[in-house]
């Protein structure tokens, strides 16, 4: 019976999959067994080549060690026998799965803080793209005046894959209740929100406020465990915005 050999790659640092694996691989596997949070493979390549690899060393140090598999996702190495060349991984979730895009959540009725995040990202994106090792882009959502939001697959999967999701939390309004006023936000940046806080770590979610000397109160849900920044103008966030931005992308090494 005729050896299929798997390739995989390992994964050092961020870089997108579709990016990875048009590099030689780092190895060669034949699948023994797949099961649903493991695999269990012969490396087909040399023991010695395998015993001198960075990504051993590594292993042997008890570092974590992640590679992509062809064809059956990311995976970090658990254990290996270099006597019998077997091999095994543990399925992961790895941050090789995003793409380099920046995405950013407007409201759309306070065209204030709008115009203020809209230019100050542009500009923040256009400086990174020139200094990061791999080009990042700035995805911002459509808005269609008087139109309900409806989010495309596409859309929800722009949402899952960015690096970061960035939303206009400035409010729109309040309500005031018996103990307190609970401020209103728009309802497109929440839906979009929802869904990044089910799909994103705390780490990949930043909250921006400009602040309204005509509006007080509090966001009616707690948020305390997501990076946030206020601001009263755009002088200030731009200030402020890039050296945040720029320390919530350490986690990729991108510069």
């Amino acid at each position: 019976m005729a050896i299929i050999a798997l390739k995989a790659w390992y994964l050092e640092q961020y870089e997108p999959i579709k990016k990875v694996i048009q590099q030689p691989c780092s190895l060669r596997l034949s699948r023994n067994s797949l099961l649903k949070t493991g695999l269990r493979a012969d490396f087909l390549d040399d023991r010695l080549e395998v015993e001198g690899s960075d990504w051993f060393q590594l292993y042997l140090s008890g570092r974590t060690v992640e590679f992509y598999i062809q064809g059956s996702g990311t995976y970090l190495v658990a254990n290996i026998d270099l006597v019998s060349q077997e091999i095994y991984f543990t399925k992961c979730t790895s941050i090789s799965g995003l793409e380099p895009t920046i995405y950013y959540s407007p409201q759309s009725y306070y065209q204030a803080a709008n115009e203020a995040i809209s230019s100050t990202l542009t500009t923040i994106i256009d400086d990174l793209a020139t200094r990061s090792r791999i080009p990042l882009t700035l995805e911002i959502t459509p808005r269609t005046s008087g139109s309900p939001l409806r989010l495309s697959n596409s859309q929800f999967k722009k949402i899952a894959k960015s690096l970061l999701l960035i939303s206009d939390v400035t409010p729109l309004s309040s309500i005031s209740g018996a103990d307190r006023s609970e401020l209103l936000i728009d309802s497109n940046v929440c839906v979009e929100l929802g869904y990044g806080i089910q799909t994103k770590d705390h780490g990949q979610i930043l909250l921006l406020k400009m602040e309204r000397p005509d509006l007080t109160g509090a966001i009616p849900f707690d948020m305390a465990g997501y990076k946030q920044l206020s601001f009263t103008n755009g002088a200030q966030l731009a200030k402020s915005l890039p050296k945040l931005i720029e320390t919530l992308l350490q986690r990729y090494s991108l510069f």
